[in-house]
């Protein structure tokens, strides 16, 4: 939550609130329960307004419901939509409805975005309540909430034109939600390249080469080509975790292009270097106006903590050994060298140290135990030098065979189709590249968008009516544009589609599904 101020321009069609039901419980104490607001600038009594009836909904909606969290309310005039991030925390969006087409949304993909904020904020800072624990106040998690979320709203740099899973929302000082044009993408998935036989091997081999490069400490992998997750040794949720940042921060798309001269074995040289760049990087940024150097609890006061900032854009630089190097982390405890990124694991709930590297679109994510690394930072230094010299010639062969095989942005498209394909079990996804989409007409993606809402309603009915079984749907319509817009779901697969060259008959449709899915998807969605 940030301090008023007469100079930010406020979104008055959307909220964007957490706070804690175990707090504030007591007259005259009801702002300790917010945890983060947005607009910032908003009047404490509007926000504990909007704090007030998202509480009463949620209490309300259990007398019915007590088993299952409330996840929408749908006003006249707002969408309520409702995560529980963790016992007692509750992450809320207020969004207006409005007239405008722009403003067509699926309520799933709002509450994807909530969670995705809370995923990303724990693998870094731990969790709220962690940090709730360990300052009681609330000013200690307030700024790092308010931090985190303003950056990860924030949009300073062009997104690749044919990324499917992340973005940035803030544009200029105007939130941009997920809207019908984002009908064939998945947030909360990963998207898988495609690699033969001799490439897989490869792979293989550079991952085992990597794990021995770390001695008798356990190495954790990521291998990204482009923006495409090729390997991975991490649990899925880990996976979507690594793999979200990674493409919102990490990837080559993502990174500033400025060449850094830094490298571990000259780590003399590396304040001055990172220092001045981080200077010219975050100056003017837009998020610096609503927080700056200021404490974001309602008490005010400044800071007397670093909050560490993983989502800020141009603060990852490439070095000349090909690892990427920060500032973010603030620098090594009495000494001015920048500290090495960390980040916890979902599923050991281990903090490990986060090191990538970068051959031109190959890049590598690794993750070892802070427990098992001897002398910290110098024995990071030292399995950076091993990987360096064992496995230079692996990642550049495996970075060659990759780039053989690629087929550039246009990879996945299929002629004539339009579609999003989703494994919900392994949580991967696969879409018309973005470019293609465009070609796409608005009633197309907005029937499309109201198909998926209808699809979401109905996969959300069957989990409560029969959690152990999933549901077969098939639905076909034609849209005013004389479009077919197809989903199917089956054994928790989906598959949506846009034929606008289809011929007039239904059957001339079923059939183009039929072969895309007999080709692309060793035939999951086949009728017979």
């Amino acid at each position: 939550m940030g301090l008023s101020s007469a100079n930010t321009v406020v979104n008055e069609g959307f909220q964007f609130c957490i706070f804690d039901l175990r707090r504030g419980q007591h007259e005259g104490q009801e702002l300790d329960k917010i945890l983060f607001f947005y607009p910032a600038d908003l009047p404490f009594s509007t926000q504990l307004s909007v704090i007030g009836l998202s509480e009463g909904l949620i209490t309300f909606t259990r007398i019915f419901s007590p088993e299952a969290a409330c996840e929408v309310i749908e006003a006249e005039r707002n969408s309520h939509v409702f995560h529980q991030a963790e016992p007692d925390i509750w992450m809320v969006m207020v969004v207006e409805k409005s007239k405008e087409s722009d403003s067509i949304w699926r309520i799933d993909a709002l509450r994807r975005v909530l969670k995705e904020v809370h995923s990303l904020f724990v693998m870094f800072h731990g969790s709220i309540r962690s940090l709730l624990d360990k300052d009681p106040s609330g000013e200690l998690v307030r700024s790092h909430l308010y931090a985190f979320i303003m950056d990860y709203l924030s949009a300073f740099q062009k997104r690749s034109t044919w990324d499917v899973c992340c973005c940035d929302f803030l544009v200029g000082k105007k939130i941009k939600l997920p809207s019908f044009r984002d009908c064939l993408k998945e947030r909360g998935t990963v998207q898988m390249l495609t690699v033969g036989r001799e490439a897989a091997l490869e792979v293989q081999s550079l991952v085992r080469v990597l794990e021995s490069c770390a001695g008798n400490a356990p190495c954790y992998s990521l291998v990204l080509f482009q923006d495409l997750l090729v390997s991975t040794t991490l649990s899925p949720d880990d996976t979507i975790n690594l793999f979200t940042y990674a493409v919102l921060r990490l990837a080559p798309n993502a990174l500033l292009s400025r060449a850094s001269s830094w490298s571990y074995l000259r780590k003399g040289n590396t304040a001055s270097q990172i220092a001045a760049a981080s200077v010219m990087a975050s100056s003017g940024s837009v998020s610096e106006q609503f927080y700056g150097s200021r404490d974001t609890s309602p008490h005010g006061g400044e800071r007397s903590h670093h909050v560490v900032r993983p989502l800020q854009h141009n603060k990852w630089y490439k070095g000349m050994d090909g690892f990427l190097v920060t500032d973010i982390w603030g620098p090594e405890v009495g000494s001015m060298v920048s500290a090495t990124p960390t980040v916890l694991l979902q599923q050991t709930e281990e903090r490990m140290y986060l090191c990538v590297y970068q051959h031109k679109s190959l890049t590598l994510i690794l993750l070892f135990p802070i427990s098992s690394i001897l002398n910290g930072e110098q024995g990071i230094s030292v399995v950076k030098q091993q990987i360096v010299e064992n496995a230079s010639l692996k990642m550049l062969k495996v970075e060659e065979k990759l780039s053989k095989g690629w087929g550039g942005e246009n990879a996945y498209h299929v002629g004539g189709y339009r579609y999003l394909l989703v494994d919900g079990d392994r949580n991967v996804s696969r879409a018309s590249p973005p470019g293609k989409v465009t070609t796409l007409t608005k009633e197309s993606l907005i029937s499309l968008s109201n198909l998926r809402e209808e699809i979401d309603l109905e996969k959300s009915r069957a989990k409560w009516d029969d959690p152990g079984h999933e549901k077969d749907l098939e639905i076909c319509i034609r849209a005013k544009n004389n479009a077919w817009v197809i989903a199917r779901t089956t054994r928790g697969k989906e598959l949506y589609m846009v034929l606008e060259k289809a011929n007039e008959t239904l059957l001339f449709a079923s059939d183009a599904i039929e072969k895309f899915s007999n080709r692309y998807c060793s035939g999951a969605f086949s009728l017979d």
